[in-house]
């Protein structure tokens, strides 16, 4: 008898090819996969304003992408020591305001330039709930510890969320008619407003989603990490410690149901052996005897050479 109930990957899909420049924006679970893109040698983009989890300012960010907005001064705020802008990621917050700002408009005209060439963009929502703020009516991407007072908070409906995400897809195929679009749904389970809110959210995402594919089936498809999670592996032993975010056993899972639903054999072979090459450029000797250390970075840079010279289009970080 079998006591799980296994997805198994789509047949016909493997239009990925290895060599294909591909984009991330969304959750947090977009930096995992993006991670084992990264480890495979793909040339991907992660994030360009860092992690955003609800879909009205995703769009709102590929909107500023398609259309290289520049970020102004105005935009940023001073708080906890540190000058932020609601649309980007703590990550690009900085303690001097101008360093901040090149960073943040830098990352958009690199966004820009990457999407004009893509194949491949996966769309990944982590919520329905979203932050607007009291004085400008603005959605925010993330509140940067700013006093929830100054912020009002709800979940959007089915119908906004599908407009906003249509109304972007239009844009991007005017603007890349090559690329295609993949959503999925963050396994990631935001529980801070308890596990009921957790479950509407994502049902309203997953609707939301079904909708937009339907709407551009000709080059919008959905992957279903969440219900990969949720209901292939469904244990929480295949959660990290925090009973939140998926463990490294789980997200590695969801990485081999990606590779055999989207990428051919051959693209899978390169994977493998650049995945094997990522991990030995990690690898440092155990020995500090100069002789073992330079032999095994001449056995190095012998493998990355072969590596190019098999797969000229990828681009490997050279040891040091």
């Amino acid at each position: 008898m079998d006591f799980r109930t296994t997805i198994h990957p789509r047949e016909g899909d493997h239009y990925m090819r290895h060599s294909d420049k591909m984009m991330l924006i969304g959750s947090c679970f977009s930096d995992n996969i993006g991670a084992k893109l990264r480890d495979a040698m793909v040339d991907v983009l992660v994030n360009p304003f860092g992690t955003i989890f609800n879909p009205l300012s995703i769009a709102s960010s590929l909107f500023k992408i398609i259309d290289g907005e520049v970020i102004a001064g105005s935009d940023l705020f001073l708080a906890n020591g540190v000058w932020s802008c609601y649309d980007f990621h703590s990550r690009f917050s900085m303690s001097n305001k101008d360093a901040a700002l090149e960073r943040m408009n830098r990352s958009i005209a690199e966004a820009r330039e990457h999407l004009l060439r893509c194949k491949t963009l996966i769309v990944t929502l982590g919520t329905a709930v979203v932050y607007r703020r009291r004085d400008t009516g603005e959605v925010v991407s993330n509140c940067h510890k700013v006093p929830q007072h100054e912020f009002t908070r709800r979940l959007a409906t089915v119908a906004e969320i599908a407009d906003a995400l249509a109304a972007v897809i239009e844009r991007v195929h005017k603007f890349n008619p090559e690329l295609r679009v993949l959503f999925t749904v963050s396994p990631i389970r935001h529980i801070a407003d308890g596990l009921e809110m957790n479950s509407l959210s994502k049902a309203i995402l997953r609707v939301a989603i079904n909708d937009v594919v339907r709407q551009f089936n000709d080059f919008v498809g959905y992957f279903p990490a969440y219900e990969i999670v949720i209901d292939d592996l469904r244990d929480y032993r295949f959660y990290a410690a925090d009973m939140v975010h998926p463990s490294e056993v789980a997200i590695g899972y969801v990485w081999q149901m990606f590779q055999a639903t989207y990428f051919d054999d051959r693209s899978t072979q390169a994977i493998a052996r650049c995945e094997r090459v990522s991990k030995r450029l990690k690898h440092r000797p155990m020995s500090n005897n100069p002789d073992v250390v330079a032999r095994f970075n001449a056995d190095t840079q012998a493998v990355i050479a072969n590596l190019k010279k098999e797969y000229p289009y990828i681009k490997v970080l050279e040891i040091t």
